[in-house]
Parts: structure tokens; C-alpha cells; sequence
């Protein structure tokens, strides 16, 4: 194993001009092997591996068919190792998403040793965009970005055009700048258990290629990328630091456009009315479903046999052990969270039982913080400070009464089957709300007017 003691060419300064060099660098990410066809009709294999040395440089090499079929299997992600004999190219932005100018190719001839890991090399190298500035940008663009987790969606699983099986998430994060911006994750990442995205963790994301998309834009993170929670750059802690101090009770510009309208798969489920979401959500066996509808919200339940009910509860924001998300856990009185064994930090999160109506029909769904949040257009600490104010419950009440009816939303339900008292009982709720752009809908109703009339022509 070659040790990291010795001088190598730095990556920064690779190019067609350099005949002989040796670089020592960490394998950030590696592609999968794939096969192509040749000029001459024969069948070839590629991979490819992103590069990183200890001086911040970094580059795509690529390996071909002999070089592929030797390196294949042994070259590991996370691995330091030593490179020469490879071919320097001007780098093909088609592929290549690193910012260097060049790229390596290898062959036959590649001269690879696996070396001692050097702790100066970096996992993974960010250069974040800020999300204005991302608003700004020629599409398609490919960018880092860095941002709070401010909402979530459930994985989703679905069947491509090509028959493909395929797993989505879409996570919504923001940053200082105020903006916000919706990323899918896809594959592995979008499987990652919920508790990787509650409590409003920073997050870091390399390689999200910015689309547009319904009239706004939207990230999708490449499988070349990378999605790391709190790693040790300074935009996280300037992040945290700005969400924690002003950034949960400032309004967020929204880059994304989510509609329940028009253009193909709604990204939110199947689109239903609220009766059709009722029967849908009755034949759910295992696996959760979910489902989109378009409503306004037609009452909030404040009171229950008499009783008030309440409509946040005090939760823990102590760092859980080893992972620095907030616990969430309800804490007592005191502000003792049971879960942590001590009182410290805690904020309050929205919990309310929601009826939503819609042309034919209406639902009551359990609507939790981040979707509760949006049709109050109040934040948890805004309605504590509402009802703990002059006015007390019945400013609140009153607050709450007036968003009713005054604002169509595309709503996100889940529905999935648990069991209760030893018996099953499906459980459906809120997990988002969107205001529908009335502009947008109008169309897409106008689209199904049309198609009903032209059938009944025929």
C-alpha cells in the first residue's frame, strides 16, 4: 500500500500540457459499470469514479474496458489511492458535473495502487448556492446547496414509462436567504427512515440538477450526488444559527410551484375527490398509500364533549444522542421530557383535527406541524403566543375561523392500516398542504370541460 507521505501533483493543476503525473486522491463517489457499443461494433464497459486530493481539487476519471474490468469491483468508495499513465481530456459536461476543466481517462495502461487514507482529503467537498441565487440560474443548472429540512413527503413508490421500479421522496428545505426549494431524492435516500428528516435537521446536497417545473423550479439529486446531514462546512452553522433565531416565523418564498393540475403525475399521489379518497382509503391493506385532493378547510375541532382541545403541544428540542436532531418528544408541564430524562430546550408543534370540504363531499383528517402550519399561515409560536395573549383562546379561536373557506388547497393523505384495540382500523391524515394556484387550476378545469362536452357530442 503506497503511503501518503510523498509530494503528488496537485489535481487543481492537471492538463493537456502535463505528460507525467501521479496524483494521490479519495474516491468521493463511483458510478456502476455499464456496457456500450464501439465504433467497430464491439462491446465495451466504462465506469466512472469522482475524485478529490487534499488540496481541494477535484476531477471525474474515467475507466474502460480492460482498466474497467480491473478496477471494477476493487476500487472502493471512500478510498484513498494513487493515479498515473492516464489520458487528460477537456471534460465533457454532458457527463461531468465536477467543476474542473479537464477529465482522466484510463486504459490498459493505468497504473492505480491503493494508498494509506490521508485525513486531509475531505468525504465530500461542497461549493454551495444559495437559494437565491439559484433562482437566478439558466436551466438546467447542476448545484450544491445547503438548507433546513422544513417539510417532508413519505417515500413513494411507482412504475417508470420504461417499466422501470422506482422510489421517490421529496424533501422541502430553506435557507438565510428565505427561500425554499423543493429536491427529490430517489433509490436509497428516499428510503432513509423518517426520523433522518424530523426536527428540521440542515442538510447538505451535492449535485441537484435544477429543472423547471410547473411554472417554477425544482431539484431532483443526481445519483452521482451526495445527501449529508450536518457535515462540518460553515453554511450549516450559519443555517442553524438563522433558523433558530428568525427563520422558523419568517415567510418562505417558494421556488417550487407544486399544482394539483394538469401535466402528468401529480407528485402528491393520485388526484381524487375527498368521497373518492374515503373509499380509496377503506381498501388499504399493508403498504401505505397516498392520496391528493383539492379542498378548502372547513372547520377545526377546538372542542370535543365539552372539553377544549388543544391545538399544539410542547415538544423536547434537545439534540438526540449522536445525531443533533431535535428529540420532539411531548414534554410535561415542567417542560420534563421522559424521553431524554431532563427539561431543557422545547417549542410548540401544531396538532389539529381538520375538516376538509371540497364540491361533493367532506373529510376529517389529523393535519400535523409543518401542513397545520401552512393553512393557519401561522406558525407554533404564533399560536401559542396568540392564545397565551391579551385576546387568550377565543383571539385564537377567531384567528383560526377566519381562514375557513377563503383559500383552496391541494391537500396529501396518508393512508395506512394500524391496529387498535386488537383490531384494524385505517388511520388517514394530513401530511401536506399547498395553496393551488388559482390560475393554474382554472385551466385544468377548463381542459375537463371541454373533454366532457366533446363526449357528450359524440
Amino acid at each position: 500500500m503506497v503511503m501518503p507521505e510523498q509530494s503528488y501533483f496537485p489535481i487543481s493543476e492537471l492538463s493537456s500540457y502535463q505528460a507525467k503525473w501521479t496524483i494521490c486522491a479519495r474516491v468521493t463517489n463511483k458510478s456502476q459499470m455499464r456496457t456500450f457499443s464501439g465504433r467497430n461494433g464491439n462491446a465495451g464497459k466504462v465506469f466512472s469514479v469522482d475524485l478529490l486530493d487534499a488540496a481541494g481539487g477535484e476531477i471525474r476519471a474515467s475507466f474502460f474496458n480492460v482498466a474497467a474490468e480491473q478496477w471494477g469491483e476493487k476500487m472502493q468508495k471512500g478510498k484513498c489511492y494513487t493515479f498515473s499513465r492516464g489520458n487528460i481530456k477537456v471534460a465533457n459536461r454532458q457527463y461531468n458535473n465536477t467543476s474542473h476543466r479537464y477529465e482522466l481517462v484510463f486504459d490498459a495502461g493505468a497504473a492505480v495502487e491503493e494508498a494509506a487514507d490521508d485525513s486531509k482529503i475531505e468525504a465530500v467537498k461542497f461549493s454551495i448556492t444559495n437559494l437565491r441565487s439559484v433562482q437566478s440560474r439558466a436551466l438546467p443548472c447542476t448545484v450544491d446547496v445547503c438548507g433546513v429540512v422544513v417539510s417532508y413527503q413519505p417515500p413513494l413508490s411507482f412504475t417508470s414509462s420504461a417499466g422501470k421500479e422506482l422510489v421517490k421522496r421529496e424533501v422541502t428545505i430553506a435557507d438565510e436567504t428565505a427561500m425554499s426549494l423543493v429536491v427529490t431524492l430517489w433509490g436509497d435516500r428516499a428510503k432513509q427512515n423518517d426520523s433522518v428528516f424530523e426536527g428540521n435537521p440542515v442538510v447538505a446536497l451535492k449535485g441537484v440538477n435544477i429543472k423547471e417545473w410547473m411554472g417554477g423550479r425544482a431539484g431532483s439529486l443526481l445519483e452521482s450526488g451526495a445527501f449529508v446531514c450536518s457535515p462540518d462546512i460553515p453554511e450549516v452553522q450559519r443555517t442553524r444559527s438563522w433558523w433558530e433565531q428568525t427563520g422558523q416565523s419568517v415567510t418562505l418564498t417558494n421556488l417550487s410551484q407544486q399544482t394539483a393540475s394538469g401535466g402528468g403525475r401529480a407528485p402528491t399521489g393520485k388526484l381524487m375527490s375527498l368521497d373518492e379518497v374515503r373509499r380509496a382509503s377503506e381498501r388499504v391493506l399493508d403498504q401505505p398509500e397516498l392520496f391528493g385532493a383539492t379542498c378548502r378547510l372547513a372547520l377545526v375541532q377546538t372542542t370535543k364533549q365539552g372539553e377544549t382541545q388543544p391545538l399544539f403541544y410542547m415538544a423536547c428540542q434537545e439534540p438526540k444522542d449522536g445525531r443533533g436532531l431535535p428529540c420532539n418528544r411531548r414534554v410535561d408541564e415542567s417542560g420534563f421530557c421522559a424521553t431524554c430524562s431532563r427539561a431543557g430546550k422545547c417549542a410548540p408543534r401544531l396538532n389539529l383535527r381538520c375538516r376538509f370540504s371540497d364540491f361533493g363531499d367532506s373529510l376529517w383528517l389529523t393535519t400535523f406541524h409543518e401542513p397545520a402550519q401552512r393553512i393557519l399561515a401561522m406558525t407554533g409560536d404564533e399560536v401559542k403566543s396568540t392564545e397565551n395573549g391579551e385576546g387568550g383562546r377565543e383571539a385564537l379561536e377567531s384567528a383560526v375561523r377566519n381562514k375557513y373557506f377563503s383559500q383552496p388547497y391541494q391537500i396529501t393523505v396518508r393512508a395506512k392500516l394500524d391496529m387498535y384495540n386488537g383490531e384494524p382500523r385505517t388511520n388517514i391524515t394530513c401530511i401536506d398542504a399547498r395553496p393551488v394556484p388559482r390560475g393554474e387550476h382554472g385551466r385544468f378545469l377548463l381542459k375537463e370541460i371541454d373533454e366532457m362536452l366533446s363526449a357528450m357530442a359524440v
